[in-house]
């Protein structure tokens, strides 16, 4: 794994999904097949293949507090095109610095994410008048977990995490993008732990391998996608929980 620590010139970017993205890394490793943010790789510089390079804006959090400032007041996304809380944030810490900035300066927050290393900033999250977190999980498999998400935390601890929140009074929702097979599960096991759910297909083809592969082609399709997803949908409405498909 090459870490490259890296010094960025600024923080929060204009976003299509809310008012603005935040991104302290650049790579992430948890090397998901499927990963969109795969593109990203052609600015980096990098010859390593995604999954194996995370560059670290070492000075992200002395960025966000100047921009705080000048910037007009919006929702962040936390992250938008890598984990924000992947291993190297036990070490860095930098996504808790930003959040501490935009919690302290009023900025409603979304964060996004596949690890349970978010529980660490539960206290800032709880300071906050408008945060809600996100966990991503596509199936309900562990072992196709594996396959197409092999550096990712398993799907238990995801669960788990999502609990957690939900209990101290944080707004939570699953994000199951993109709906893997053998996702029917999901609904269950995260009844009483989710406001809301959102389902999206799979819309890149990075993992159109990792499909073939394992004999899974027909989940790349349309049909799968709006078949399985209003099964899902349904599934997580019958749990008393409010789902959109994307």
């Amino acid at each position: 794994m090459i870490v490259r620590e890296i010094f960025a010139k600024t923080i929060l970017s204009k976003s299509a999904i809310q008012d603005y993205a935040l991104n302290a890394y650049v790579g992430c490793r948890h090397n998901c097949r499927y990963c969109y943010a795969r593109f990203m790789k052609r600015f980096t510089g990098h010859t390593e293949p995604w999954g194996a390079f995370v560059d670290v804006k070492v000075n992200a959090a002395e960025l966000l507090a100047r921009e705080v400032l000048r910037k007009k007041k919006g929702r962040v996304w936390v992250s938008g095109v890598c984990d924000a809380y992947q291993d190297l944030e036990a070490k860095y810490r930098l996504t808790r610095r930003c959040l501490e900035i935009l919690v302290d300066a009023g900025w409603p927050v979304t964060v996004q994410t596949k690890s349970p290393l978010v529980l660490r900033d539960l206290e800032i999250l709880k300071r906050s008048a408008d945060a809600e977190v996100g966990l991503s999980i596509t199936t309900a498999d562990e072992q196709l977990r594996k396959v197409f998400e092999p550096g990712a935390p398993p799907i238990a601890e995801r669960i788990q995490a999502l609990a957690t929140l939900h209990a101290e009074g944080i707004a939570t929702f699953v994000m199951v993008a993109p709906l893997l097979p053998r996702a029917e599960g999901l609904a269950g096991l995260l009844a009483g732990k989710v406001d809301r759910a959102l389902i999206d297909r799979y819309n890149y083809h990075y993992a159109d391998r990792t499909y073939k592969e394992h004999g899974l082609q027909s989940a790349i399709t349309e049909d799968f996608y709006q078949e399985e997803g209003e099964k899902l949908r349904a599934a997580f409405e019958r749990a008393g929980i409010p789902c959109r498909m994307l």
